[in-house]
């Protein structure tokens, strides 16, 4: 059986990407070796090779690291690739070769969140929006979260956010990607889905095989959990504890009253009895107040006080 734990050494192909950067950062920040290939240099790869990160840009065998040197495999080491590297890659074929079993980002998300208290943000388009206005609501209000975003986070200037080792119970703010039905490798405790369009046909084959999926992803979410969808979408019946968000229209979680005032978007939600009044959110776009509603009902039924959300807006 495969203990996450027991790894010392990783091993990242396509290092360079959004996603496979906050993994390699996340390793490095627990002491373990990190190093990756990818195909060119950019900013985001200078910013791995400063915080100490070796990362080569030749798909040559001998560019692997020691501890991935020689035939066997190292029981130590874990690898990590993305899809986007080709079949005829050299070091992809020699690691398999040796016999290592290569995991997919979403694989290894899933090995990291087991046993935390995880909230899981998908859709085709909001997912990196609303994660991050999650992890920073929740950290605003004192839950030191560890949080792997789909993008570089303005507030915090990165794409990982990581909790202190004092802070107790783990949580965690994860972006479920569809690609590849990668996110059903994910279990959370709360699950936000902001929309299901069309997308990633070459996948798929069509929309109604991807909205497929994303009811799987909503069966996944755990027994006791919540799953929180965009008002519309076809899946209220796919768990018992679900509730929806929109703009004026019914929801569970509604948002009204919208206006701007110096720059940024005012508005109210309504939720049964309750009326959430002069949330003040800076982020520009109508859109974006859907997505406000959304990580403001996530963190509302993870127990944050709507005092303390509103504030963190």
């Amino acid at each position: 059986m495969f203990h996450l734990q027991n790894i010392k050494y990783i091993y990242l192909l396509g290092v360079g990407g959004i996603g496979m950067s906050a993994l390699a950062r996340y390793f490095n920040a627990s002491g373990r070796t990190v190093c990756g290939y990818d195909k060119t240099p950019t900013d985001l790869t200078g910013e791995l090779i400063l915080e100490g990160i070796d990362v080569h840009f030749e798909d040559k065998i001998s560019c692997l690291p020691d501890f991935l040197s020689g035939k066997g495999m190292n029981p130590e080491a874990l690898v990590i690739y993305t899809p986007a590297i080709p079949q005829n890659h050299a070091e992809y074929n020699h690691l398999i070769d040796c016999g290592y079993k290569l995991w997919k980002r979403s694989e290894v998300l899933g090995l990291i969140s087991d046993g935390a208290a995880t909230i899981a943000v998908g859709g085709t388009h909001g997912k990196t929006t609303t994660s991050t206005m999650v992890a920073h609501i929740l950290r605003e209000n004192g839950i030191d979260c560890t949080a792997f975003m789909g993008g570089i986070s303005k507030n915090y200037n990165t794409n990982l956010l990581l909790r202190s080792a004092a802070s107790g119970n783990e949580v965690m703010v994860v972006e479920a990607d569809e690609f590849d039905r990668s996110f059903l490798t994910l279990h959370p405790d709360i699950a936000v889905i902001t929309s299901m369009d069309a997308d990633h046909l070459d996948i798929y084959g069509d929309h109604q095989a991807m909205i497929a999926s994303y009811q799987e992803f909503a069966s996944q979410v755990k027994p006791e959990g919540t799953l929180i969808y965009k008002a519309g979408l076809p899946l209220r019946d796919k768990h018992k504890h679900a509730r929806t968000y929109g703009m004026d229209t019914p929801a569970d979680f509604c948002v009204t009253n919208v206006k701007i005032e110096n720059s940024n978007y005012v508005f109210d939600i309504k939720h049964g009895e309750s009326i959430y009044k002069e949330i003040r959110m800076q982020w520009p776009g109508r859109h974006n107040v859907e997505n406000a509603a959304a990580a403001m009902a996530a963190c509302l039924t993870f127990g944050i006080p709507f005092e303390g959300i509103k504030k963190s807006t």
